[in-house]
């Protein structure tokens, strides 16, 4: 049975992000994955993404995203998201606070052969960066 782009995108960020479990990675999203994200770095090949995952969890410690909304048609699906963490090493030119930081976003996934083909992820970077006390021109 093929998975819905619903049943996709939930398990995209409740097991791959949030459990941080690669193998379910593997299944869920294609090998040529395209991944842009407003933190910066765009990544192509699941092995890029989930090394940029992987930099995500350790710059924030219990990093979590959580979906507030999410819409699905044909192969297109759109989430409305909150991600949170704690501080804990580099993050926008900001060594370590342990500040617990949170802000919105948005992402935009496109769906092929019963897989994550592509992503675009619009994160609100000025919350993060004023929750830091960063400067504003400074990149992850």
């Amino acid at each position: 049975m093929t998975a819905t782009s619903n049943q996709l995108v939930e398990s995209f960020y409740n097991d791959v992000w949030n459990k941080r479990d690669f193998r379910v990675a593997h299944e869920i999203i294609s090998t040529d994955f395209r991944f842009r994200g407003s933190l910066g770095p765009e990544k192509l090949g699941i092995g890029g993404f989930l090394e940029y995952v992987e930099a995500v969890h350790k710059a924030l410690g219990n990093y979590t995203c959580i979906i507030k909304d999410l819409v699905c048609i044909d192969d297109r699906a759109a989430a409305r998201m909150i991600f949170r963490g704690t501080h804990q090493s580099d993050f926008f030119g900001v060594s370590c606070t342990g500040k617990d930081i949170e802000w919105a976003g948005a992402a935009f996934f496109g769906i092929s052969d019963g897989k994550l083909s592509k992503l675009w992820v619009l994160g609100d970077l000025d919350a993060v960066k004023q929750q830091l006390s960063a400067p504003t021109v400074g990149r992850f």
